[in-house]
């Protein structure tokens, strides 16, 4: 059986200076964002992205993912601890992003940065949706090191199956790497595969939709559930209930714009 290994959130301290391995996580996907749309712009040079597109829309979606990502914690699982502890709202260093929150505040950047461009939302959704998952799995990475998150309780006799010390001392399922795995890995091969060939305007959107919704819904039946603004359930997680829109849109999506497509065409 393994046992988490605890380790110090701080990763450099230089004085008073302190970096969090959270932190670093969240600019290791920044920069794979990054070095991803680069390596997209060069397979795809009639994608309507340049260099300079991709480093405009960056800032853009630092501020969306922090900003969004936070009130999402804040407003969707932990309203009342927050409330009674505002000043912790700001000390995102400590962990407690929501991906919900922080999709809204990308959707929110996107249809400001489409509206800077004067070009469709879905061209840019398009675009974006590949290079979001390898950031996802370095946030769960991140959830990890930081021993936040932990798992459902496991059989001893799962090989993987681990402790973490500052919960109990039960075997849990390490869920932030099942995570990281599905929702991140294996969603970034399924697009990038996917926004090879042409699609209809929409689709890629759709598939990561489709994607992430369906992979988050299965991880959270291992992952312990947060208690959210609908209570603590063993059944249907907070995670759950959120990710079950985004798979309805993902599939009305496809739908329309394989029909829009069709049309077109005609």
């Amino acid at each position: 059986m393994l046992i988490h290994p605890q380790f110090d959130p701080v990763a450099i301290q230089l004085g008073p200076l302190a970096i969090h391995w959270y932190g670093l996580m969240y600019l290791v996907g920044f920069g794979l964002f990054l070095w991803l749309g680069h390596v997209r712009i060069k397979q795809q040079p009639d994608c309507g992205w340049n260099g300079k597109d991709l480093d405009d829309f960056l800032t853009w979606a630092v501020l969306g993912v922090i900003a969004g990502g936070r009130l999402g914690e804040v407003l969707f699982y932990q309203p009342g601890y927050y409330l009674a502890h505002p000043a912790e709202i700001l000390m995102v260093w400590k962990g407690g992003m929501s991906f919900h929150g922080g999709f809204i505040g990308v959707l929110v950047a996107m249809l400001l940065f489409a509206r800077k461009k004067k070009v469709s939302f879905w061209q840019i959704s398009d675009f974006v949706a590949p290079l979001v998952p390898t950031g996802l799995a370095a946030g769960r990475i991140g959830n990890f090191i930081n021993g936040e998150l932990w798992g459902r309780i496991a059989s001893h006799d799962l090989p993987w199956a681990m402790i973490f010390p500052h919960v109990d001392a039960m075997p849990r399922h390490p869920s932030q790497l099942y995570q990281a795995a599905l929702e991140g890995l294996t969603l970034f091969v399924i697009l990038w595969l996917f926004s090879a060939r042409r699609r209809p305007l929409g689709q890629v959107s759709a598939v990561f939709l489709i994607g992430y919704g369906s992979f988050r819904f299965i991880a959270e039946f291992f992952r312990t559930p947060d208690a959210g603004i609908f209570g603590q359930s063993d059944i249907i997680s907070m995670g759950q209930w959120l990710s079950v829109p985004m798979i309805v849109a993902g599939l009305a999506l496809y739908r329309w714009a394989a029909r829009r497509d069709t049309v077109r065409q005609h």
